[in-house]
């Protein structure tokens, strides 16, 4: 048995896995991860304060210990600086990607480690397995409606050898009836949505509190003139709605298909699989983290280019420098410089990297 600090969002998923590990006999405490409370005035709704009660209420109900712990500054260094300037500069960051990486597992957990604890136990949805070389490997969470193991392609092999996913065996229905079996108070609290502890904020609201409007024209493939977007950083390549320019005809739509940042215009053409730039077979992904294996080597891989996207069948190609260049079966659409390319092997995470441009 392990002594864990077990990470208490307020949600239900976080204190199933709690009491699952003191079902379990580990010796079990619980830290609130206070990273954000929104007193910039930006719109939008950051329920911290309830989250706190919920999650102290819930290691009441457990017996165990609960702390809160601020993170603020941590917080703001890696990931709302990383969010601001990817978008500053063009490419459309993964604040929840790099949040697991850079604070659960990486300012949290060094902080377990320092206070005693051997590993950080949290909700996620993945499944941890020890490989026959000893390391730590991550599959797909049991439950395909809420697998999470994307969110964790970035982790390191460190990192994964001191995590524990309690929850990612299960699907979500039982994690709600662990919950009401141990009668947590948060058994039925809906689960929160909106970008990594933000809460309920548009990433409009949030970009525009950091980053000024700047107005250009929005041109279709032709350098026809369509109309004014607000700022380049408000879109991302293959965005349907909020960009303003309304379709012609029925059954034929607008979406971002490109940017040109030095004349300021946004470019976007016809929804279809022959639309300039929304579509790519090739495309080269950096700053890979590998979870067992260095990707030294030219193999088949399954890549997932977005959290809710299919693994697709691609060749990967190393290109030295921490760099691979991935040739995928079937044209993709919208691959946007900044996004997070997971790669997996059958239901195993092998690791994921960094859209380029």
């Amino acid at each position: 048995m392990a002594k864990v600090l077990v990470g208490l969002s307020g949600g239900v998923d976080s204190a199933v896995a709690a009491a699952l590990l003191v079902e379990q006999g580990h010796e079990v405490a619980a830290g609130y991860m206070k990273n954000w409370i929104n007193d910039e005035g930006i719109p939008g709704d950051c329920p911290w304060e309830q989250d706190i009660e919920d999650a102290r209420a819930v290691a009441r109900t457990l017996g165990i210990e609960f702390r809160v712990i601020d993170l603020i500054d941590a917080y703001r260094e890696h990931i709302v600086d990383y969010l601001v300037e990817g978008y500053r500069s063009g490419i459309t960051p993964n604040p929840d990607v790099w949040c697991n990486r850079e604070m659960k597992f990486g300012i949290f957990l060094d902080y377990a480690l320092a206070q005693g604890f051997e590993s950080v136990g949290t909700g996620h949805y993945a499944r941890l397995r020890y490989l026959s070389d000893g390391s730590a490997g991550i599959l797909r969470g049991a439950d395909p409606n809420k697998d999470q193991s994307y969110f964790l392609s970035l982790m390191t092999q460190w990192q994964a050898a001191h995590a524990l996913f309690p929850t990612g065996e299960m699907l979500k229905p039982e994690v709600r009836e662990v919950a009401r079996r141990f009668q947590l108070p948060v058994a039925e609290k809906k689960d929160s949505q909106g970008i990594c502890f933000l809460g309920q904020v548009k990433m409009s609201d949030f970009l525009r509190h950091y980053l000024p409007d700047s107005p250009g024209k929005i041109v279709d493939p032709e350098g026809r003139v369509l109309g004014t977007h607000q700022g380049l950083h408000l879109y991302t390549l293959g965005q349907r709605k909020g960009h303003g320019v309304a379709s012609p005809r029925e059954g034929m739509a607008y979406v971002v298909v490109g940017k040109d940042p030095e004349k300021n215009r946004l470019i976007v053409g016809w929804d279809r699989p022959d639309a300039e730039g929304l579509y790519t077979r090739e495309c080269s992904v950096g700053s890979l983290s590998a979870l067992n294996e260095a990707f030294d080597s030219k193999r088949l891989v399954e890549a997932q280019p977005r959290y809710r996207a299919k693994a697709e069948p691609a060749l990967m190609l190393p290109l030295g420098g921490g760099r691979v260049r991935l040739e995928f079966q079937r044209p993709q659409r919208a691959i946007a410089p900044g996004q997070i390319c997971a790669f997996y092997e059958g239901g195993r995470l092998l690791g994921g990297g960094v859209f380029e441009g």
